[in-house]
């Protein structure tokens, strides 16, 4: 209780959560199906408040977890149920634009900005922030670079530790390390920005961010393709990597399985083609080139590829509104997901030829633990991550215990894993570990990579206080 009046003294009353029912969205993973304990739930507003707390913790001794929207897909930003201990530090409230600075393409912000709001922002001033996901509108720039988060840009822009070009993170011990350079070049020893983006707060609690920007595009051209099979839609990613490659900057796969469940469960989302179609691509050009040489280059690729028999089908977006309706299709896949059944969710990446392998022996493994589940298959396709879900309904999953669903969970996905691993792939290609991928690492990482990272989190993190259980499996 004393450590209670502590937080409140330092933040005021209001910024420290306390009562079971203000802590449940804070304790409880956005899907619901995973629920920790904490002793309170914290929002601070400024870096110095984050580092004052953390220096409170680490004299008191009890562990802390960093929190942004909580829209992890592996549990790694909610408490852990056996330490009622935790204190939960959430971001929510540092939301500041701290400065936007178009010459340098660069801009830094607070760690709790809304990842939309940094996309709005970077455009109102002629420019692009490329990360884009499905959670957007509610997940944080913070939690985006703790995990290394992805998304549909990834072909053209990299990942999130490809748009960061500085980081400020407070320490485990309470020191801050202010590393907000805006620089491309800065060859002086270790690029230690580098440690905490992916670290999943078992490092530090980052507060501010510098990201690098890009130039806005101005011309956009669209299409909607049906294909036969992944091979078919391989093909197409080449036939547009050779043709346009410099503007191809989404190349989006969805199977018939996904594009239903969208469509059935998810209000005012329309196909361009008919969801019967066994395999769907969603290929975006962009460039700041004339518009009509984006459209000419996306119809020349796509006339070639019905000569050569590539293509089942295909529609172009004549308008914005088509080309924002579409990509409200693609997004909307974890929001119709989650009511159409429980899906258990794997994020591996396999080298492009080895895809249509992957998705007919991972077929296999799951159906030879569920069988004839449906499968929801849905890539980017460009990078390689196939998100491959073996869904099952909701009565089917209630009539198990809660511990019968997280053996089937964990038969399932390790099954799944250990193809892709198998196929010179990973095991999570953009969602990263949390406490439900700790196994994996143990199982399929390298035990000299494994010792690194514990070296790093023992260097760091003596006390083993910031995020435990998560990312790192349990040292030897």
């Amino acid at each position: 209780m004393a450590l209670i009046q502590t937080f409140i003294a330092l933040l005021g009353d209001s910024a420290v959560l306390r009562s079971q029912q203000d802590l449940a969205g804070h304790v409880t993973d956005w899907r619901g199906r995973y629920q920790g304990q904490a002793q309170c739930v914290l929002f601070p507003s400024t870096t110095a408040q984050v580092a004052e707390v953390v220096r409170i913790c680490h004299a008191a001794q009890v562990p802390v977890v960093a929190q942004g929207g909580n829209t992890s897909l592996c549990e790694g930003a909610i408490p852990r149920a056996d330490l009622p201990e935790t204190v939960v530090i959430n971001l929510g409230r540092m939301r500041q634009v701290r400065a936007v600075d178009p010459a340098n393409n660069s801009m830094v912000v607070d760690a709790g900005c809304v990842l939309q709001t940094v996309q709005e922002t970077a455009r109102s001033h002629g420019r692009l922030y490329p990360v884009s996901l499905g959670a957007e509108g509610s997940c944080q720039i913070g939690g985006n670079i703790a995990t290394n988060a992805g998304g549909t840009g990834v072909l053209r822009y990299g990942n999130t530790r490809e748009n960061v070009l500085g980081l400020e993170v407070v320490l485990p011990d309470g020191r801050i390390w202010e590393g907000l350079y805006g620089l491309r070049k800065n060859n002086t020893g270790f690029d230690l920005k580098h440690l905490f983006i992916g670290s999943e707060g078992t490092l530090g609690i980052i507060t501010g961010a510098t990201l690098k920007l890009h130039p806005l595009p101005t011309a956009r051209a669209m299409a909607w393709l049906a294909v036969e099979s992944p091979q078919a839609a391989i093909a197409m990613l080449a036939r547009f990597q050779s043709r346009c490659s410099a503007s191809l900057s989404a190349f989006e796969m969805l199977n018939d399985v996904q594009l239903n469940i969208v469509l059935g469960h998810v209000a005012d989302r329309r196909a361009p083609l008919s969801p019967s179609y066994p395999w769907h691509v969603l290929v975006e050009l962009t460039d700041t080139c004339d518009e009509a040489l984006l459209s000419a280059a996306l119809e020349e690729t796509l006339s070639a590829a019905a000569e050569e028999g590539l293509l089942l089908d295909a529609a172009i977006a004549t308008n914005g509104k088509q080309q924002a309706d579409w990509w409200e299709v693609r997004h909307s896949v974890s929001e119709g997901n989650k009511k159409a059944g429980i899906g258990i969710n794997t994020d591996p990446a396999v080298p492009l030829s080895a895809i249509p392998a992957f998705i007919t022996q991972a077929t296999a493994a799951a159906h030879g633990i569920v069988p004839g589940a449906p499968i929801i298959i849905v890539a980017h396709l460009g990078d390689g991550n196939v998100h491959f879900i073996p869904q099952m309904q909701f009565a089917q999953w209630q009539a198990l215990s809660p511990a019968e669903q997280d053996q089937l969970s964990h038969r399932v996905k390790q099954a799944v894993n250990e193809v892709a691993c198998a196929l010179a792939g990973t095991f999570s290609a953009e969602h990263g570990i949390g406490q439900v991928l700790t196994d994996e690492m143990a199982l399929f990482k390298p035990a000299v990579e494994l010792d690194l990272m514990q070296a790093i989190k023992r260097a760091i993190d003596p006390q083993q206080r910031f995020n435990p259980g998560r990312l790192l499996p349990p040292a030897p």
